[in-house]
């Protein structure tokens, strides 16, 4: 089917566009973007004409950070449901951690997962390789054959790399094979055993905490060591205002560094542990207000590159128990968009530099075709509501899993319609 959408407010942060226009797509591919569109002499059926008044048009969102689950625990989420889950949230690609059941350290586990992905998929699936055999931060994954295989990236996501030996050896292989090393900044030295962050509420619940040089530390030495090597390092999922001022300056000296963090870091605070919720325990967890002010300080002067999700599938089994032995992690794909937003309605950053944390960033930082839109490409775009009010409802969610936080919070933003190479795979019109 082709489509012309009609003077939607299209943003495109790569290409500095900002303006009112026509879109047609045709056969699959973006075809025309152009302030007023006339018609040719299609026959009637052939051409879908959508009002797009008031409504973005964007490249399709990228998440550089999601738990997919499969292979090994479908239970709480599928590649299926889980790019469901994405499109429903106006992601057209995403890329997935490795720490599955087992742990994709190999060239067959990543073909699964591309393979799973085309048969089953809804939108654009990365894989992401891990740093050591197992993830067990002992000895190098084979990044050559993974890279050849299809990972964008390699990370022990889940887990750190403790031995600084071998982290320079992957920052080093890495850079050999062109591939970007993502860090899971924790010293398990300093955060073993904690259940939150460490402050005046861990103190007033009796919980032992996670203190913010956890992650400082680990930030620190990777940064170093990405100096040293002259490596490509992101670092995933800040937390501290400690991260976001290391990051500064590394970037200052031009070390080839970026960042992300994800909406819970940006829009909670470790007051919500009060109520001993496990939907709020994640890792690293969430911090004290001065954190999550420097985080959004990060993000406005554009300290932390991009926004993920962390979307972290789990069921009621891991999560609805007490909180000293729930698992970290919450979904995140159905719930961020409107997160986001609220960011540009704060005044704390432009539409264009918000859609950019999840579009052209994310894509640039991983080396995909993504993120942005171009005549002749195949059509990968959502469509956007920013007035659209109403109330999330984990419930209703594409996840398999529920384990939502912002369940039952009022939002204000709606994802209308998402196109993969012009197909529409989600949309409240489709």
């Amino acid at each position: 089917m082709n489509i012309l959408f009609r003077q939607g407010r299209v943003l495109d942060p790569a290409r500095g566009v900002d303006q009112v226009a026509d879109v047609l797509i045709v056969d699959g591919c973006l075809q025309a973007i152009q302030p007023a569109l006339e018609l040719g002499c299609e026959r009637p059926g052939e051409l879908r004409q959508v009002d797009a008044r008031g409504k973005w048009i964007v490249p399709g969102l990228v998440d550089m950070h999601v738990h997919l689950r499969e292979p090994g625990e479908e239970y709480k989420e599928t590649i299926a449901s889980g790019t469901r889950a994405a499109v429903a949230g106006g992601y057209t690609a995403v890329a997935c951690m490795p720490n599955t059941k087992p742990v994709n350290d190999n060239a067959a586990v990543t073909r699964f997962i591309l393979e799973r992905a085309r048969e089953q998929g809804s939108c654009r699936v990365y894989p992401v390789g891990a740093i050591s055999t197992g993830s067990a931060g002992e000895s190098l994954a084979e990044f050559g054959e993974l890279r050849e295989a299809g990972v964008v990236a390699v990370s022990d996501d889940g887990r750190p790399v403790m031995n600084s030996l071998l982290m320079r050896r992957a920052l080093e292989y890495a850079k050999i094979f062109d591939l970007l090393v993502i860090s899971h900044a924790e010293d398990l030295h300093l955060s073993r055993g904690g259940l939150m962050n460490e402050g005046p509420i861990s103190t007033a619940q009796g919980l032992q905490g996670i203190p913010n040089t956890a992650e400082e530390v680990m930030v620190a030495r990777d940064l170093l060591l990405a100096e040293w090597t002259g490596s490509r390092l992101h670092i995933a999922h800040v937390s501290t205002a400690g991260s976001v001022r290391l990051i500064r300056d590394a970037k200052g000296r031009g070390v080839a560094v970026t960042a992300e963090t994800a909406p819970h870091y940006f829009c909670l605070n470790d007051e919500a542990l009060a109520t001993f919720d496990p939907l709020y325990k994640v890792n690293p967890p969430l911090r004290r207000p001065a954190d999550v002010e420097a985080i959004r300080q990060g993000l406005q002067d554009g300290t932390i590159d991009a926004v993920a999700t962390d979307h972290a599938p789990h069921s009621s089994v891991e999560k609805d128990i007490e909180f000293e032995y729930a698992a970290n992690g919450i979904i995140g794909l159905e719930s961020a968009l409107p997160l986001i937003l609220d960011l540009v309605r704060e005044g704390l950053l432009s539409a264009s530099e918000a859609i950019a944390k999840v579009s052209c960033n994310p894509a640039r930082i991983l080396g995909i075709p993504a993120g942005v839109l171009v005549t002749g490409r195949p059509a990968d775009l959502t469509v956007i509501d920013p007035e659209a009010a109403y109330t999330l409802d984990s419930q209703a969610f594409q996840s398999k899993s529920r384990n939502c936080p912002f369940h039952g919070r009022r939002v204000q933003g709606r994802v209308e319609m998402t196109l993969v190479q012009g197909r529409v795979v989600f949309g409240h019109r489709a």
